[in-house]
């Protein structure tokens, strides 16, 4: 991927990272919203996974997918989903 590239997906997953934490904080249970984004992400990236083997479509298990995954719940998994066809990465 090229540089421009790059930093045009930390802008994006930059600007998903903050309307979560506006969201989580505005929502009065900022640590319960967390957890269970948190949960959401990480049982979606799963789900990817497992139904990889009927789709052929499945997204890596590293540090980085998990921590978008964690982070931003189930529309950082989609947007994981979606850098990988439009970068094919």
């Amino acid at each position: 991927m090229s540089v421009w590239s790059w930093i045009l997906v930390g802008v994006i997953g930059g600007g998903g990272l903050l309307a979560v934490v506006a969201a989580l904080v505005r929502s009065g249970r900022p640590l319960r919203g967390l957890i269970s984004t948190a949960l959401q992400g990480l049982c979606a990236l799963a789900a990817v996974n497992v139904t990889g083997m009927f789709t052929g479509v499945t997204l890596g298990l590293g540090w980085v997918t998990g921590a978008v995954a964690a982070l931003l719940g189930l529309p950082g998994v989609v947007g994981l989903l979606l850098s990988r066809l439009i970068f094919a990465v």
